[in-house]
């Protein structure tokens, strides 16, 4: 049987190292929300949502087999749902929003492809 990321992200996502991340991930690349411990704790419950239905094989990335869908893909992918779904944001907040998604993808690509494509 295959190792699955996913599965053992999902299992993360209620401890403290998650949320410390997840803010981690927020504040490091000036997210506009990182101070707001209410959306940290929605995207986190998000980011649950994304690795259950990866662990249940649903395909969210071109690059990324459901399987190896990571905490740090999974909150970048719940932002970008999220940015795209609402359409009351704030022009500035949303600008901010779209530049962490940028941000992410630049620093740190390792995280949304396969890890057999990293040796």
């Amino acid at each position: 049987m295959a190792k699955s990321i996913a599965k053992a992200c999902l299992r993360m996502t209620g401890l403290f190292e998650a949320e410390l991340l997840t803010e981690l991930l927020l504040r490091h690349w000036n997210h506009p929300l990182a101070a707001d411990a209410d959306y940290r704790s929605s995207l986190l419950e998000s980011a649950a949502e994304v690795l259950s239905a990866s662990v249940k094989g649903e395909r969210l990335f071109d690059d990324l087999d459901p399987l190896q869908v990571n905490l740090v893909a999974a909150l970048w992918y719940s932002e970008q749902v999220s940015v795209a779904q609402v359409g009351d944001i704030p022009s500035e907040e949303l600008k901010l929003r779209q530049a962490w998604l940028s941000d992410i993808l630049r620093a740190i690509p390792s995280c949304f492809c396969n890890p057999d494509r990293l040796t």
